[in-house]
């Protein structure tokens, strides 16, 4: 808006902004396992590795999405897709609980948690059936159960609870299916897909099923070719990109991010990016520890905040207030 509309927009702050647009942002959930506690990442690591091996295993993949609680799931890669959503709650992190998604961090403390008496219990009957997993597996499955029973507990509705197969599906248009305002976003110009990583040696914290056919399949049920629109066989990214990507910059235009947010690849402060100084005029901020959106939240009482968080307010009211005094009342 910035650099589009400066005639309208002053200044402006983007906060946790991508600039760069990506068909393949395999690198969101590579932020995730070098950031969250190294036990967690190791065993949702393992415990793809050991699901991906099981669901090979003609014999053993029905046992196995049954202990997930999700036996009546008929496509594997719908299946582990349902248990990777443990993971999108690490970017609603926050520094304020009032404000925040604590989701990740129970999911990490259920994983780790080796006095599990019921994940003990299931281990046991697996054994009993034939099922051989690591303890670990027994407490990722607890934890989808119990999602799973909050959600769609019938198996014979779960097809349709969580089920990305049936075009039919993705294709009503009624005001009530907002979710269709970002997927068409996505699938014309931003991409963003979240495959696992394309390097097979590469550690993922996804299942390798979960690839960019199976991440981008919405945009061909959801907009098949119409009659005024048809859109591309791939996100246009260049559309984004040509307004300065990982360089994009502009004079009262600040980029605050986060160190662990895992949007951070997309943003100038992706490894990616050219180096930039941080002034007043261009502020170019990292904010450390920050995950999504971490300036955009405060306290009325300031100095309750995080000493951080203090930190970077500080240094917006600060460069805010130098770029009021260039106003020009017309």
């Amino acid at each position: 808006m910035r650099k589009l509309y400066p005639d309208i927009v002053f200044g402006a702050i983007a906060s946790s902004a991508v600039t760069y647009a990506t068909i393949n942002n395999w690198e969101y959930m590579d932020i995730i396992r070098t950031a969250a506690p190294q036990a967690c990442s190791t065993l949702i690591q393992s415990s793809m590795t050991q699901i991906d091996s099981l669901l090979a295993n003609s014999t053993l993949r029905i046992p196995l999405k049954a202990l997930f609680g999700l036996r009546g799931l008929q496509h594997d890669d719908d299946f582990v897709s349902v248990l990777s959503w443990p993971l999108g709650s690490f970017q609603g992190k926050n520094w304020d609980p009032k404000v925040g998604s604590t989701g990740f961090e129970e999911f990490c403390a259920k994983l780790v948690d080796e006095d599990d008496i019921d994940a003990m219990e299931s281990e046991r009957e697996a054994i009993r059936l034939g099922l051989p997993v690591d303890l670990v597996i027994f407490r990722y499955a607890k934890y989808i159960r119990a999602l799973v029973d909050q959600l769609c507990p019938n198996t014979e509705e779960q097809e349709d609870c969580f089920g990305t197969h049936n075009a039919s599906k993705f294709q009503g248009t009624s005001l009530q299916e907002t979710w269709r305002l970002w997927i068409f976003q996505v699938c014309t110009e931003w991409g963003y897909f979240i495959p696992a990583p394309p390097d097979p040696e590469w550690p993922s914290m996804i299942s390798r099923l979960i690839d960019l056919e199976f991440e981008s399949k919405i945009c061909r049920q959801a907009f098949p070719p119409g009659k005024h629109m048809t859109i591309p066989m791939w996100p246009n990214v260049t559309v984004v990109n040509e307004l300065g990507g990982f360089g994009l910059t502009y004079p009262r235009l600040a980029f605050i991010d986060g160190e662990i947010d895992p949007w951070r690849p997309c943003t100038p402060h992706s490894r990616w990016a050219p180096p930039r100084n941080d002034t007043i005029s261009k502020p170019f901020k990292l904010i450390p520890g920050g995950v999504h959106h971490h300036d955009q939240n405060g306290l009325r009482k300031h100095k309750k905040e995080p000493k951080h968080i203090q930190e970077i307010h500080r240094e917006e009211i600060e460069f805010v207030q130098a770029w009021l005094k260039e106003w020009i009342p017309k």
